[in-house]
Formats: structure tokens, C-alpha cells, sequence
């Protein structure tokens, strides 16, 4: 009953709305009638346009002057930042670059303000700003370490006290920038996002002279920050001068973000940083090939975004170069001779067939050991009697798929021929390696009984999860604790059950 007074309501509203926004539109027009609207934009018009041949061959040979300029600059950066970065993230401090880069915002701001107070028309002077940068930079720095020393909030929660504060102090400082004759031609916007088309040779310049300075003092001081930032504690310990260590490491940070904020900007130039770095330790675990290969992905991250970017001009190079050193980061997650996903899913595959096969050589050995000489069976004694699945089956809790799949492994590796439908019997060279597999697990099980304390029913299981990565110096301390015990024999007995099906069981032998 109350659904059309609320429908006449509704239609009411609607048409309230309509008429005040007609007479809206009517008194524009009358305001402005000479106003020629513009046609709606196509877009058709912001789409990328791919290059020519002319134009790959000019970016390729940097035929371009601003072209060279940018790729140099950038080049330079990218090598100096990777560097760096490597001991940012050894150091676990890969969120302190992203403080300093946000720190910087408010010192370009008060940079800006006080040369142009001191002389109008002259805020724009390119290193004041840069220096001032520096200066917000290392006091970012500073604040983040009075924070950690004098109170009891945490490393990650004191970055985000002091990035926010400091970036929301520098975005109030732009907006009164702004308000400044001046202010709105200055192009500090630029710092934010970069804009490395406006890089000048000076700038260049400036770039090159800082990146080498940076690469030669770590180069000097190669050894002191490996140890300061793999174990800091112990080079305290030893005397080495920690606290400015990480002192001078922090100002390499701050030189690096204040190089990159015209290439890069302040919001990205930590990218620069981290992501080569990162993308490094796929390929290699030691220090000095990590820190070459960062360099060599971060010099050429940074190139290789340059020259896409003049390719396709509507691309700014900033976020074009930290996309570029993304790609080359999954490129290395993917196929990193180290850590890579690829190689450490074939290295996991191969780990898991050979422990596959030695289990199930093991599990041959176990069971044919009671039908064979009690005391050490013989490879001819062992290739002589024929095993089927059903026989191993109880052996351990493997299924019937399982089971078959290890066999399979087995005799395409030539530990195992197939005699008969569903028969098996060991090979020469699988027998000897049968033998080789028993003996470390059963040197590994005395161990655990006699110097771990560990029951003889409990200890098959711990010696499975160790036997297949025991060394050789491990197994020779061992083999010394098997002569001493069992003189006269080269395989010790089981100190456990073996199998509980069966009439014929290995006695205990190790009280």
C-alpha cells in the first residue's frame, strides 16, 4: 500500500536532480558563448606506436645526444646503486633505502625555499637541492637510529614512523611551494617520479663522479663491510670500528638515492637498490661474484630501460628502467644457476631419486640378509635370489604406485634386473652399492645409540633423515667407531627388527 506515495517520491528526487543540473548547463552557456567544446578523446591516440627500423638502428647505436647522455647517467646509477644494495640486503636493510628516499622529499622542499629567499629566481640551482636532499636523507637516517636507541619500538615499526613523517612533511612543504611565483615553474614535481629526459652532461657529470667515488670506497673497504654485514657482533669483538662502518655505509645510501632522484625519483630509486641485488643471489653465494653479477644486472637494467624508453617515447624512463631490472629479477628467480626455481627443482627431483634408490636397495639388502649368511652377505650371494614387489612391500610403508616407481628408477639405473614377471634380482654394481648404503645407515644408527641416547627402536627413522647426506670425513669417524666395535666385520648387524613378518629377524646386537 505504501509502494506508490514512495515510488512518486522516487520519480520526484529524480527529476529535482535532472533540473538542476539543466540549469546548470544553461547558465555555463550563457557564461561562456563563444566556448567551442573539445570532441571526446580517442583512445586510439594514447596507444604506443611501435618504432621503425630507422629509429631501432639510431637507439641501438645511440646516435641521439640526449639518448647517450640518459643512457650513461642511468648506467652509471644502476652499477652504483646494485652495489650498494648488496650490502643493504646482506645487512637486512633493504626498507632503510626507501626512509632515505622518502626523507629526501622535505630537504629538496626547505633546499627550494631558502635559495630562493636568498636570491628569487635561483631555487632551482640543481646541486642546493641535490644537498639539501642529502641533508633530510641522513637525517631520516639519524632519526630512525635515535628511535631504535632510546625506546623500545621495533626496527620495522620506527621506518614507518619516520618515512611517513618525513613524506608527509615534504608533501605539505610542495604544496607551500607552490603558492611561491616561482614555485609552480621550479619542475620539483620531477624529483617524485624522475624525469631523466631533462638529465643535462652536467648532470652526468655529477652522477659519474659520485657512482665512482661510491664504487671505490667499497671496492677499499671490501673486506670491513663483508664482515659488518655478516656478522657485525664479532667484528665489534675483534676491534673493527662497527659503529662507523654502518655509518659510512648509510651515507653510500644516501648518496645513491639523492644521485637517483632526477633519473628515477624518490619513489622508485630504491628499486634500483634492492631488485639487482636480490636478483644476484640466484646466481651465485659468494660475496664478490654476487656483488659483480648485481652490478652487471643493474648497469644493464638501467641501459636496457633507457633505450626501451626511447624506442617509445610515451614511456618515461624511470619506471621503464625499474620494470627492466624487475624482468631481469624474475629472469634470475627462474633460471639463477644457484637458486633458481628451475635448478633447484631439477637438484630436489635428482636428491629424491637417489634417496629413492637407496631405500630400496637398502630394503633388497635387509631382506635378503637373513636368507644369506647371517654374518655378512657376499655380493654373489646376494644377485642370486630373486625379490618380488610383495616381498618388499612390508619392508616399509611405501604403496604399490610408489613401490613400483622406485623400481623402475632402480633398474633403469642398473642396480636391478627383472628376471621374471614381478622378480627382480640385484645387479653386481647394485649389490656393492646395497652394501655401501647399509653400512652408512647402520654406522649412523650406533652413533645415535651409543652418543645421542637414542632408543634401537627409534633410531631407524633419525637415521633416515641423515644417512643420505653424510660426508665422507663423517663416514671415516665412523667407520674408526665400527672397527673398534666390530673388528672382524665390514656391514655391523641391525640394532632393530627388520622385519617383523618374517620367521627369520635380526637380533638386536647393541645393547
Amino acid at each position: 500500500m505504501n509502494s506508490v506515495p514512495l515510488r512518486i517520491v522516487f520519480v520526484a528526487m529524480i527529476l529535482a536532480v535532472w533540473l538542476g543540473q539543466h540549469q546548470h548547463l544553461l547558465a555555463a552557456a550563457q557564461r561562456h558563448p563563444n566556448e567551442v567544446r573539445s570532441a571526446p578523446r580517442s583512445l586510439a591516440r594514447d596507444r604506443l606506436e611501435w618504432p621503425t627500423a630507422d629509429d631501432v638502428k639510431r637507439t641501438l647505436l645511440l646516435s641521439d645526444y640526449n639518448t647517450r647522455i640518459v643512457a650513461i647517467g642511468t648506467t652509471m646509477l644502476g652499477v652504483a646503486a646494485a652495489i650498494v644494495g648488496v650490502f643493504m640486503l646482506l645487512r637486512r636493510r633493504s626498507l632503510l633505502g626507501d626512509v632515505v628516499s622518502h626523507s629526501t622529499l622535505p630537504g629538496i622542499a626547505i633546499a627550494f625555499l631558502v635559495m630562493e629567499t636568498m636570491k628569487p629566481g635561483g631555487g632551482k640551482w640543481l646541486p642546493g637541492l641535490l644537498t639539501g636532499a642529502l641533508i633530510a636523507g641522513l637525517a631520516g637516517i639519524l632519526c630512525t637510529k635515535l628511535i631504535l636507541r632510546y625506546t623500545r619500538i621495533k626496527e620495522d615499526a620506527a621506518l614507518a614512523i619516520v618515512l611517513s613523517v618525513f613524506f608527509g612533511a615534504g608533501m605539505s612543504l610542495f604544496k607551500a611551494v607552490q603558492y611561491i611565483p616561482s614555485g609552480s615553474q621550479a619542475g620539483l614535481n620531477h624529483f617524485i617520479l624522475g624525469k631523466a629526459a631533462s638529465m643535462v652532461a652536467a648532470d652526468v657529470w655529477v652522477i659519474g663522479e659520485v657512482s665512482l667515488g661510491i664504487v671505490v670506497i667499497i671496492g677499499l673497504l671490501f673486506k670491513e663491510f663483508s664482515l659488518l654485514s655478516f656478522d657485525d657482533k664479532f667484528a665489534a669483538s675483534q676491534g673493527w670500528p662497527v659503529f662507523r662502518l654502518d655509518l659510512l655505509l648509510m651515507l653510500l645510501v644516501a648518496g645513491v638515492t639523492v644521485i637517483g632522484l632526477q633519473s628515477v625519483g624518490l619513489l622508485l630509486v630504491v628499486a634500483m637498490l634492492i631488485t639487482p641485488a636480490a636478483a644476484a643471489r640466484f646466481w651465485s653465494d659468494r660475496l664478490g661474484r654476487t656483488t659483480l653479477v648485481a652490478a652487471i644486472l643493474g648497469g644493464g637494467g638501467a641501459f636496457s630501460g633507457v633505450l626501451i624508453s626511447a624506442m617509445y617515447p610515451r614511456l618515461a624512463a624511470g619506471p621503464v628502467i625499474v620494470l627492466t631490472g624487475v624482468l631481469f629479477f624474475v629472469v634470475s628467480m627462474m633460471f639463477g644457476t644457484r637458486r633458481g626455481a628451475i635448478i633447484r627443482f631439477m637438484t630436489h627431483r635428482q636428491l629424491k631419486a637417489a634417496v629413492g634408490r637407496q631405500h630400496i636397495l637398502r630394503a633388497l639388502f635387509e631382506f635378503l640378509e637373513p636368507r644369506c649368511n647371517p654374518e655378512l652377505p657376499t655380493s654373489a650371494q646376494l644377485v642370486e635370489h630373486i625379490v618380488t614387489a610383495d616381498d618388499l612391500q612390508p619392508m616399509r610403508s611405501w604403496t604399490g604406485k610408489r613401490l613400483r616407481h622406485l623400481l623402475r628408477i632402480a633398474e633403469s639405473s642398473n642396480f636391478i634386473t627383472a628376471v621374471r614377471e614381478g622378480g627382480y634380482r640385484l645387479t653386481t654394481r647394485g649389490a656393492e652399492l646395497a652394501h655401501r648404503v647399509v653400512r652408512n645407515h647402520r654406522l649412523w644408527e650406533l652413533y645415535l645409540i651409543e652418543y645421542a641416547d637414542i632408543a634401537p627402536s627409534h633410531v631407524d627413522r633419525d637415521a633416515d633423515d641423515i644417512e643420505h647426506l653424510l660426508g665422507p670425513d663423517v663416514v671415516e669417524s665412523l667407520e674408526r667407531l665400527l672397527s673398534e666395535r666390530y673388528p672382524h666385520m665390514t656391514v655391523p648387524p641391525s640394532p632393530h627388527l627388520i622385519d617383523a613378518n618374517s620367521d627369520t629377524a635380526k637380533r638386536p646386537s647393541v645393547s
